[in-house]
């Protein structure tokens, strides 16, 4: 009997162990919502991620753990050009505190590798253009 027990236990804790893993991947997604705003509005849009919009504002579904230029173009304004980049968001880095704490390397690789613990900055992106 405890043999069986000693069984039992050991597969609770694999299984605990497996379902915790990838924290903020399944709770936060390997994407987020990326806005753009200027002042005025409609300006075209251009990344080096490839994503476009002809007039702001604009939300694009974009990878966590991407970094990309952005600019931002509309007659009469200066063009405007600025850097997105990612961070470890406090959701995020919860996230991989809890993979850490139980025991989930393989979880907190996973969302290392999927951006899962990141978010994109800034965000929105809020642009006021100057005339040219």
């Amino acid at each position: 009997m405890s043999n069986l027990s000693n069984a039992l236990r050991a597969a609770a804790i694999v299984c605990v162990a497996l379902s915790s893993t990838a924290c903020a991947t399944v709770t936060r997604g390997s994407t987020e919502a990326w806005t753009v705003e200027t002042d005025p509005i409609g300006a075209k849009v251009s990344t080096t991620a490839g994503f476009a919009c002809d007039a702001t504002p604009c939300t694009f579904k974009m990878p966590r753990k991407s970094e990309f230029t952005v600019t931002l173009t509309k007659p009469g304004y200066k063009t405007v050009t600025t850097q997105v980049v990612h961070e470890i968001s406090g959701a995020g880095g919860a996230g991989m505190a809890g993979n850490v704490i139980l025991g989930g390397v393989i979880g907190a690789g996973v969302d290392l590798a999927t951006g899962a613990m990141m978010d994109l900055k800034p965000n929105p992106l809020v642009v006021k253009m100057e005339r040219q």
